[in-house]
């Protein structure tokens, strides 16, 4: 069965180059020039890969693929860019997509890319299917007292109690959770949980809110209430235990 490839490019000549190598591979192609579009054809179509241009005019790769991940967490994203200049950032980012190229990129390395790609998905789709129940298992954490953090659905539970979290402060924690005892400065996490890069020094502020308020839903969880730890003039981190 062929793949379904999605290629998001504002630039013209570069897309249609993408799309034009894929197609001779014998992939199934669609393109389109900018993220709201991106968006629109994910909760349309079903996409296996999808080649994404990091800098674009309105809703950029960053934030395309916070999207995708909470509407298609199948689909594997491959992350184009041309700027050094946020290395730290793709570098974070490789935990949430499946790999990042440097514009411009050789066809061989594109194809070596989705192939790999494509692979990881059909392996991942395999050992989901052997889990019981329709959760994947990455996706709920039981705590040592009972309590179950269900990132898919953005709640915490303990006994009677139910917490719901904001879309935001569920890709914060999740992003800290995955990533135990790894230490993430200011300016990623507003990176990766809202989408935008920003200075080192107004990324604190962008963050305090809501980590505040992240931290307020789990004082209600014994074992969770101490769990996000500021790190003096760096970031924050989840800590296990």
């Amino acid at each position: 069965m062929k793949s379904n490839i999605l290629v998001v490019d504002d630039e013209p000549v570069a897309r249609q180059s993408l799309t034009d190598i894929l197609k001779l591979e014998g992939y199934i192609v669609s393109s389109v020039p900018n993220g709201q579009a991106a968006v629109e054809h994910i909760r349309t179509h079903a996409v296996d890969l999808m080649i994404v241009d990091l800098k674009m005019p309105g809703m950029d790769g960053l934030e395309v693929i916070q999207v995708v991940n909470q509407t298609s967490p199948e689909t594997e994203i491959i992350l184009l860019t041309a700027h050094g200049s946020i290395e730290t950032a793709v570098q974070a980012l490789r935990l949430r997509i499946h790999d990042y190229l440097l514009k411009p990129a050789s066809p061989a390395q594109i194809l070596a890319s989705v192939k790999k790609g494509l692979g990881r998905r059909t392996r991942s789709r395999v050992s989901t299917a052997a889990v019981t129940g329709s959760e994947s298992t990455q996706e709920i954490y039981t705590l040592k007292d009972g309590t179950m953090v269900d990132l898919s659905r953005r709640q915490i539970k303990f006994k009677s109690k139910i917490e719901h979290l904001t879309p935001a402060e569920g890709r914060l924690l999740r992003i800290l959770m995955e990533n135990e005892g790894k230490v993430f400065s200011h300016r990623e996490l507003v990176l990766l949980v809202q989408g935008y890069d920003t200075s080192a020094r107004e990324a604190p502020e962008i963050l305090r809110p809501l980590v505040s308020r992240l931290r307020h839903k789990l004082e209600a969880f014994p074992s969770l209430s101490e769990k996000v730890v500021s790190v003096r003039g760096t970031g924050y981190l989840y800590e296990g235990g």
